[in-house]
């Protein structure tokens, strides 16, 4: 193995960021056969491939997943470096891949992005919001928001908030069926739910103890989803409290009685969590939390 150019693993870090050699070239003002000439030193250097090359961009290969890790750490400790020589911190800049539950990212995340970007205008968020997990440790994002608390590992892991949920249904069901009396009524109610077998995360499994048994109207993975038909009127659903009380088609009941509570965790690389623009995203989003913390 030859030494490492630093030069070159910026620009290797840049690929595996924006995801292609095209895009790279982009955020580096630097033309793409430019990237994949330094690209190529770099695997020469290594001896490895470390980037499969396809129409639709570029993927890791086992070895480039490796080695993003330990370059990430030599970044975190140049930025380091350089801000405590220069007295102040670095501007945060650069882009944040954020990935979290559905809900949390199209109800929460998604309408703050507008301050960050009037805040911080050269991090760009790209975010993930959907229910499958994303693995932080083969670098599919630099931060996630999860419900199932992430082994810490080489993570580091924070409580984000607590969150309820509740049962609804919309105001125009319930003028015409009325409320149900209680849970062993609720099992006699059209209900709106996930798909079972396709459930992944275990804190997601409440059902059965609020009305096991019960008739299923319409099955979803996405929560958006099964809000939207609840909305229609299609049933009751176990919606999210900081989602479901902002909408006026929608009415809490039995609220006594199906009363659930969850986390919201927040992990990120502890080898990059302290880069300007990691940690400026992990405290804009604490702090937009706390913000809200009545809603949650």
């Amino acid at each position: 193995m030859r030494i490492m150019k630093w030069d070159d693993l910026r620009i290797f870090l840049a690929v595996s960021r924006a995801g292609g050699l095209a895009q790279a070239g982009v955020h580096l003002a630097m033309d793409h056969t430019t990237v994949a000439r330094r690209l190529g030193s770099l695997e020469a250097a290594v001896g490895a491939r470390l980037v499969v090359r396809s129409p639709r961009g570029a993927r890791l290969t086992e070895a480039g997943a490796m080695l993003v890790a330990h370059a990430e750490q030599m970044e975190a400790e140049v930025l380091s470096a350089a801000a405590r020589l220069g007295g102040t911190d670095l501007k945060p800049a650069g882009v944040v891949r954020l990935a979290t539950p559905e809900v949390f990212g199209a109800s929460f995340v998604a309408p703050a992005i507008k301050t960050l970007h009037d805040q911080h205008p050269d991090i760009q968020i790209e975010l993930i919001a959907q229910s499958r997990a994303v693995s932080l440790t083969k670098r599919e994002a630099d931060l996630a928001i999860t419900v199932s608390r992430p082994p810490r590992g080489r993570l580091h892991v924070q409580k984000l908030t607590r969150y309820r949920l509740g049962l609804y249904a919309s105001r125009s069901y319930l003028a015409v069926h009325g409320p149900p009396a209680g849970l062993d009524d609720l099992r006699l109610r059209p209900l709106v739910w996930f798909i079972d077998e396709m459930i992944d995360i275990p804190e997601l499994r409440y059902l059965d103890q609020i009305a096991a048994g019960a008739r299923t109207a319409f099955r979803s993975t996405s929560i958006a989803a099964q809000q939207a038909a609840v909305v229609a009127g299609l049933g009751f659903g176990v919606l999210h409290c900081f989602v479901a009380d902002q909408d006026p088609g929608l009415e809490r009941v039995l609220a006594d009685s199906v009363a659930i509570e969850r986390t919201y965790w927040l992990a990120s690389h502890s080898d990059q969590r302290n880069l300007p623009r990691v940690r400026t995203v992990i405290e804009f989003l604490q702090d937009q939390v706390r913000g809200a913390r009545e809603r949650f």
